[in-house]
């Protein structure tokens, strides 16, 4: 059971992050090195092509300032979603029906989180004047997926631990730039009332 948690939570969360990266690392996993835990659909070589390609996609996408933020914001229910599918594809056939709920909605609440996480922290970097910094964090990004993916199906155990820290470390990151974000707005309006004060002067 450790290992399925283990398996749901790295995926989950990893897939908040690129959707398409983890399903096709999965599948490769399965496909190449026989990972037992991966079930075999996603080792079919239609599902690694598209993967492949919407991975591509993504990884040229998500390097374009301002647009990764407008990719970011298609994927807010996509990637969730994906991820609650996904959790459901790899616990099939090994635990219950109701389970199967359970795991799609971890999966689903971890994903929504990693991709909060990453939306607001790509909209603050695209504030940045040089786009060298954009690429640097999407690169990172690319690397969390597959060190979680790797931990999620070679270490189960030490994944739970892992995605339980990253799921903090990300509600509280989204919790600082909304605060940011927030104070940002007031101080902006009220140097705009203070500047229509002075006008009426």
């Amino acid at each position: 059971m450790q290992d399925v948690v283990g398996l749901v939570a790295g995926s989950g969360f990893a897939a908040g992050v690129n959707l398409y990266a983890t399903v096709l690392l999965l599948g490769l996993y399965g496909r190449l090195l026989e990972a037992t835990d991966v079930p075999q659909v996603l080792t079919s070589t239609p599902v690694l092509v598209i993967a492949g390609v919407l991975t591509a996609i993504e990884f040229v996408a998500d390097k374009v300032p301002w647009f990764d933020s407008v990719w970011d914001s298609v994927h807010t229910v996509i990637r969730p979603v994906g991820a609650a599918l996904l959790a459901t594809v790899l616990v099939d056939g090994d635990v219950t029906a109701v389970s199967d709920l359970a795991a799609g909605g971890l999966a689903g609440v971890l994903a929504f989180a990693a991709h909060a996480a990453k939306a607001s922290t790509r909209v603050a970097v695209n504030t940045s004047p040089e786009p060298i910094s954009n690429s640097v964090v999407s690169l990172l990004e690319d690397g969390l997926v597959a060190v979680v993916v790797w931990l999620a199906v070679e270490h189960p155990a030490i994944a739970i631990g892992v995605v339980a820290v990253l799921f903090v470390g990300a509600v509280a990151l989204v919790a600082l730039l909304w605060r940011l974000v927030r104070s940002w707005r007031r101080r902006r309006h009220e140097r705009r009332a203070e500047r229509r004060r002075s006008a009426v002067r």
